[in-house]
């Protein structure tokens, strides 16, 4: 299958061999899900804890992640927990990194599926960088690695040896095939382009971290994947106008069929061979960006260049 053909494919999926009653007791596992005080995040938060697993809800909002908390304890009998995080400020991710490695040693999975989409061109973050690429990529980036710890000992106190991190990216990876890093603060050269332009290459940042990760730390129990969760309707489409909602609008999908690819890749027994993949809609493996592929070297940059951006704060 070429790429076009499977953009149509993610854009209009066959029925999913996949449900949430399809995942296993996961009893004892701890897990992060970025985000999920609304959208995505939050379907698959509750997915976790109908479960049985014990879940952090990592999100920048408290009041609106709270009233999260009171939902998914009244719906599961099981009560998450808060942590704060802004993807957004980098001391923000250390403190939040800090907090749940005081009070956990192991992690067994995360979910990276925190973002942002086509906000106004002059949103950046606390410390400058492009809201979008900061926000959707190096702030995943910190806090994957400073939970590197808690990772590392998940796998080693898992029954199949693995932990997992499933990096949330999406159809918009493929619309560019380059980072061009002075573009990811805030210059001239990142005002030159359109917010879409941004998001695109924060969605493509993802798959190179998702992969790099994986290559770096396979070794180690850590499964690395990343994903398109499918055309779905949630608050990213906040920053859209009229006009692009009467047209996205049509091809949405309810919430709920956004958090079964990663739902998937993050509990089933078989997510364990799929360190390095790229998820498609629903619950499939699919063709990666393939820049990806044919360029792992910028990979290698992009993580380099990650290193530098976090290294004094």
């Amino acid at each position: 299958m070429g790429v076009v053909a499977s953009l149509i494919s993610q854009s209009f999926p066959p029925k999913s061999k996949f449900s949430v009653d399809d995942i296993p007791d996961l009893t004892g596992k701890v897990i992060i899900v970025t985000g999920a005080g609304t959208g995505i995040g939050k379907e698959t938060a509750k997915a976790l804890l109908a479960h049985n697993a014990k879940v952090y809800i990592a999100a920048r909002n408290q009041e609106k992640a709270e009233a999260t908390i009171k939902q998914l304890k009244e719906e599961t009998k099981n009560e998450p927990i808060f942590l704060k995080l802004d993807l957004g400020d980098l001391k923000s991710i250390k403190a939040s990194a800090e907090e749940f490695l005081s009070k956990e040693s192991e992690l067994h999975v995360l979910f990276n599926n925190a973002g942002v989409m086509i906000p106004p061109i002059g949103d950046v973050t606390k410390q400058g960088y492009d809201l979008q690429f900061g926000t959707n990529t190096l702030g995943p980036f910190y806090f994957t690695t400073l939970l590197l710890p808690a990772l590392i000992a998940g796998a080693k106190s898992s029954t199949d040896g693995k932990a997992r991190v499933v990096n949330t990216s999406s159809s918009a990876a493929y619309f560019t095939d380059k980072i061009d890093f002075n573009t990811l603060k805030d210059t001239p050269a990142r005002k030159k382009l359109s917010p879409a332009t941004l998001y695109s290459q924060s969605k493509l940042g993802n798959v190179f971290f998702s992969n790099e990760l994986g290559r770096r730390y396979g070794d180690q129990g850590i499964v690395s994947t990343s994903l398109n969760p499918g055309n779905i309707k949630s608050e990213l489409q906040r920053h859209m106008s009229r006009l692009e909602h009467l047209i996205v609008d049509r091809i949405l999908y309810a919430t709920p069929y956004g958090a079964l690819t990663q739902l998937c890749a993050g509990t089933l027994p078989q997510g364990v061979d799929l360190n390095g993949k790229f998820l498609i809609p629903w619950a499939r493996v699919g063709i990666p960006p393939k820049v990806t592929e044919k360029n792992t070297k910028l990979g290698e940059e992009l993580w380099a260049w990650f290193e530098d951006q976090v290294a004094n704060v």
